[in-house]
C-alpha cells in the first residue's frame, strides 16, 4: 500500500471514530486498530491524535472553501440563483463528508480553543460568503435589513439541521444514491423557503403601494 494511501485509510478510520464516539473517546490505539496500521505509524504521520484532528480539519475546509469558490455567479445569475446554487454547493459537500460534518457541527456547540482556532482560520470566510450572498438576496428582493438577522439565523440552522440531527438522518444517507436524493430534496425545501420570503416581500411592498 503506498504512504498516501495508508495516511488516508488513517484519517478516514479517525473522522468515523471521532463522529462515533466522539474526539476524547477515541484514543490512537483505537484509530490504529480501525485502519489495521501500528499506532507508531500514525505518531509519525501525524505527532498525535490532536496532530491528526488538525489535519483533518484542514483537509476538510480548505477543500470546501476551494469547493464554494467555483459557485461564482455566472453573468446571467441574479443574486436568487446565485444564493440557491450556493445552498445547493453547501449541502452537497458536506453530505460528501457526512459523519465528520456531523461531528464539526458538534464541536462547534462547544466552547473550546479548537473551535475559536477554527472560526479565526476557516468559519469566517464561509460566514463571510454566505451573508453577503443572502444580503444580496434581500436586498434584491427589498426585505427590510432589520429582518435580515432573524431571517439569516433561520437560514443557517436549516443547513446545519441535517448534520446535528443523527436519530432523524439515520439510514437516510445509506448509498451515494440515497445522498444524491436527499440533497435534491432539502435544498429544493429551502430554495421554497427562500421564494416564500421572495412572495411576502412582494405581497407587503404592493399593500404598501396600494394604500
Amino acid at each position: 500500500m503506498k504512504k498516501n494511501d495508508t495516511k488516508q485509510k488513517v484519517m478516514d478510520a479517525a473522522c468515523q471514530l471521532f463522529y462515533t464516539k466522539g474526539y476524547h473517546g477515541t484514543s490512537v490505539r483505537d484509530i490504529a486498530g480501525k485502519a489495521s496500521v501500528n499506532v507508531s505509524l500514525i505518531n509519525y504521520y501525524y505527532k498525535s491524535k490532536q496532530g491528526l484532528l488538525e489535519a483533518a480539519v484542514v483537509l476538510y475546509y480548505e477543500d470546501y472553501l476551494a469547493y464554494l469558490d467555483q459557485v461564482t455567479p455566472a453573468q446571467q445569475d441574479n443574486a436568487s440563483i446565485y444564493l440557491k446554487r450556493l445552498i445547493e454547493a453547501i449541502i452537497q459537500y458536506k453530505l460528501t463528508r457526512n459523519q465528520f460534518s456531523a461531528f464539526i457541527q458538534r464541536e462547534l456547540m462547544l466552547d473550546s480553543i479548537f473551535v475559536r482556532e477554527m472560526a479565526v482560520t476557516y468559519l469566517a470566510k464561509e460566514t463571510h460568503i454566505l451573508k453577503q450572498a443572502f444580503r444580496d438576496y434581500l436586498e434584491m428582493h427589498d426585505i427590510r435589513e432589520r429582518e435580515g438577522v432573524y431571517l439569516y439565523m433561520q437560514l443557517s440552522g436549516m443547513l446545519a439541521a441535517p448534520f446535528t440531527m443523527s436519530k432523524e438522518m439515520k439510514g437516510v444517507l445509506v448509498t451515494e444514491e440515497s445522498r444524491a436524493y436527499f440533497c435534491s430534496m432539502y435544498t429544493s425545501s429551502i430554495h421554497h423557503w427562500l421564494d416564500t420570503l421572495a412572495t411576502v416581500s412582494s405581497h407587503r411592498l404592493r399593500a404598501v403601494s396600494a394604500n
